[in-house]
């Protein structure tokens, strides 16, 4: 199933991974360890943040995905589950109106 992680870091703690030099290198570790499938960098809520889409089998790979983002960078993460085109099509849309609305 595929999910869109939101990732939040908090300026304090990533301010001080990039005046020491290592937020570039924790970034890069978390990123190839985790291997998302695609990955984007934006500001959110006036914060640095990002979108990640990871393809999980199980839910119990969450906290491998979440906990090296909160343990580097105190960081916040949102999981929420993701269609394709084709998912929304096979969900049976015509359906659901049918028996609910």
């Amino acid at each position: 199933m595929k999910f869109i992680v939101r990732v939040s870091l908090p300026a304090a703690k990533f301010n001080a991974a990039l005046r020491d030099g290592t937020a570039g290198k924790k970034m890069a570790r978390i990123l190839e360890e985790t291997k998302p499938e695609a990955a984007y960098f934006t500001s959110m809520d006036g914060e640095r943040g990002g979108f990640l889409v990871y393809n999980m089998s199980k839910t119990s790979e969450i906290p491998g995905l979440a906990e090296p983002w909160f343990l580097n960078f105190d960081a916040k993460v949102e999981f929420s589950p993701a269609m394709t085109p084709e998912d929304l099509q096979k969900a049976g849309l015509e359906g659901l109106v049918k028996k609910w609305g």
